[in-house]
């Protein structure tokens, strides 16, 4: 399959993305200090890096050689996940906090999903985009859930 260059661009950013979001739940995981949280963000960065490894496997460009060396990268840390990251740090990692923003950063990551996929004409990479869209959306919700039962409050994603 040959892609535009636009289009491998824009793969190789959502690939970027989703280790991103990856690097935030590993991370806020080991920090956590309640057992659920911590099962919960392990859980989710475990799907992010499957969500990853779908961007990898359409992607063409010549700068990842392997999956297993893309992930070794240090996290990003212009992303927005990383500054999420920080603002947990910040809070001391309240599992309430670290609820909120992951509610808010998945929301942010399947609308820009999604958004990109409605520009995409190639078929197979506009499933992979849809398909994260919709995972996106349940961990959305997940999450949202978890968030309800333990503090009483509703966030829509």
């Amino acid at each position: 399959m040959n892609l535009p260059l636009d289009l491998q661009q824009a793969i190789r950013a959502a690939m970027q993305t989703e280790k991103d979001a990856m690097d935030f739940y590993r991370l806020a995981a080991q920090k956590l200090a309640d057992p659920e949280a911590r099962c919960r963000f392990a859980q989710l960065a475990r799907e992010e890096r499957q969500h990853a490894y779908s961007f990898f496997n359409v992607y063409r460009g010549g700068d990842v050689h392997s999956f297993e060396e893309f992930l070794a990268d240090p996290p990003n840390t212009g992303s927005d996940w990383w500054a999420a990251l920080q603002q947990l740090e910040a809070e001391g990692f309240a599992e309430k906090a670290a609820l909120r923003l992951a509610i808010e950063r998945e929301h942010v990551l399947e609308e820009a999903l999604r958004e990109t996929a409605a520009q995409i004409d190639c078929p197979e990479v506009k499933a992979i985009y849809l398909a994260n869209a919709s995972s996106t959306h349940n961990h959305c919700r997940c999450i949202e859930q978890e968030y309800a039962e333990k503090f009483g409050e509703s966030k829509l994603c």
